[in-house]
C-alpha cells in the first residue's frame, strides 16, 4: 500500500467545481491584487478565529515581520523565541533589525516552556512569540501573565495552528497579534504562498495594511516605507472555498491521530504526541519520537511509506544564526526532540486502513 505524507490532491477533488467557480470569478472580474476576494476573505477568518481583524498578506513569513514591525520592534530590540521552530520565525524577527533569542521548549507539548522566559528577559526585550508547534497552542496564560508583568508584547506564530484552540479560544486571538501562513500544505492552504494577520486592535491592523502596500495610507500617499506584501486575489477567493471545510477537516486530523495513538502507544520505542489537556490539537504534523530515526524512515520508505522530518536541525544550530554563539547543547529538550522527530502522514483524507498499515509497518521495523 502507498502512503503519501500528504494528499493534496484527493483533498482539492472533493471541492474542485467550487474551487473552479472562485477562480473564474477572480479572472472575470480582474481583481488579482488585493481587491474585494481578500477583504471578503479577511472578514471570514477574522469572525472564524473570533477576532475583530484580519490582514491578508503575501506568506506567514510576511504576516510575522509586518506584526512586529508594527507593534514598533527594530534595531537592537530582542524577541524571545524557540528554537524548534521553521527558520521564518526567527528571520521576521531578523529583519526588523532585532535579535532572537531562544527559549527551550516543554517535552510533552514541544512549544515553549514558561519556567524559562523569565530568565532570558534583558532590558532590550520588546516581544514574545510562541509558536503553536505542529497545531498545538503554547501556554497562553503563563506567557500573557509574563509579557504584562515585564510590559512585552506576544506576537502569536500560529502557522501551523489555524483552529487551535486554548481554554477555547482560538489560536492568534489571544496576544497582541496572530499570524498565519497559508503554504499549499498547512490546515487550511492556499493555492501558493499566502499569509494573514489576526488582531483586535484597530491601530494595529491599520499599520499593517499601510505596510503591506508600500506604506500607503491612500494612493500616491506613502506615509512611511513599506513593502509589497499584498495578497493575491485568487488566493482569496480559494481560501474563502476551503475556509467553509477547515473545521471538519481538523476534526478529521483529529480522529486520525486518535487512531494513530490507539495503534502506536503500547510500543515502547515510539512516543506519540502529547496534548493538553486545555488544549483542542489540530495536527498539522502527527510527529513521533524514535531513537533510530535514519534506519526507521529507510525501512517505512521500502514500504511505500513516506514521512517527513519537522525540523532535523534547530534555529540555533543553522550557519545563518552561528553568529548568536549558541553552543550544541544551549537548548537540550530542543536539540533531543530534532535528533527524534519523524512525522508521520497526516492529512484529512488519510483512511483508517492507510493509518493500520502504517502502524503495522512500523512495529514490523522496530
Amino acid at each position: 500500500m502507498k502512503v503519501p505524507f500528504m494528499d493534496l490532491k484527493a483533498l482539492h477533488e472533493s471541492i474542485s467545481d467550487e474551487i473552479q467557480a472562485a477562480i473564474k470569478s477572480v479572472v472575470e472580474s480582474c481583481a488579482f491584487a488585493g481587491g474585494p476576494f481578500v477583504e471578503t476573505f479577511e472578514r471570514q477568518f477574522s469572525a472564524f478565529c473570533q477576532c475583530d481583524y484580519a490582514v491578508g498578506v503575501g506568506s506567514g513569513t510576511e504576516a510575522l515581520w509586518m506584526a512586529l514591525l508594527a507593534l514598533g520592534v527594530g534595531e537592537g530590540d530582542e524577541v524571545i523565541t524557540v528554537p524548534n521552530t521553521f527558520i521564518a520565525t526567527a528571520e521576521a524577527i531578523s529583519f526588523c533589525g532585532a535579535k532572537p533569542v531562544f527559549v527551550d521548549i516543554d517535552e510533552h507539548s514541544y512549544t515553549i516552556n514558561p519556567e524559562l522566559i523569565e530568565r532570558a528577559i534583558t532590558p532590550r526585550t520588546k516581544a514574545i512569540i510562541p509558536v503553536h508547534i505542529f497545531g498545538q497552542m503554547a501556554d497562553m496564560d503563563a506567557i500573557m501573565a509574563i509579557a504584562k508583568k515585564y510590559g512585552l508584547f506576544v506576537v502569536e506564530d500560529a502557522c501551523q495552528a489555524h483552529g487551535a484552540e486554548y481554554k477555547q479560544r482560538h489560536a492568534g486571538s489571544i496576544g497582541d497579534a496572530g499570524c498565519f501562513s497559508f503554504y499549499p500544505g498547512k490546515n487550511l492552504g492556499a493555492f501558493g504562498e499566502a499569509g494573514a494577520v489576526i488582531t483586535n486592535n484597530p491601530d494595529l491592523a491599520q499599520k499593517i495594511r499601510v505596510l503591506r502596500d508600500h506604506g500607503q495610507h491612500q494612493k500616491n500617499d506613502h506615509g512611511v516605507v513599506g513593502w509589497n506584501g499584498r495578497m493575491d486575489g485568487l488566493q482569496g477567493a480559494v481560501l474563502s472555498v476551503k475556509l467553509k471545510y477547515l473545521t471538519g477537516w481538523n476534526q478529521a486530523r483529529r480522529d486520525n491521530a486518535s487512531h494513530y495513538n490507539s495503534f502506536l502507544s503500547d510500543i515502547k520505542e515510539v512516543k506519540v504526541p502529547g496534548s493538553r489537556v486545555h488544549n483542542k490539537h489540530v495536527y498539522h504534523i502527527y510527529s513521533v519520537r524514535v531513537s533510530n530515526r535514519t534506519e526507521f524512515m529507510a525501512a517505512l520508505a521500502n514500504k511505500d511509506i513516506s514521512c517527513g522530518i519537522h525540523y532535523p536541525n534547530p534555529v540555533h544550530r543553522q550557519k545563518a544564526y552561528m553568529e548568536l554563539g549558541c553552543a550544541q547543547g544551549s537548548y537540550p529538550v530542543a536539540e533531543r526532540c530534532a535528533n527524534e522527530f519523524v512525522s508521520l502522514p497526516m492529512c484529512p483524507k488519510l483512511s483508517v486502513e492507510q493509518i493500520e498499515y502504517v502502524s503495522q509497518q512500523i512495529r514490523q521495523a522496530l
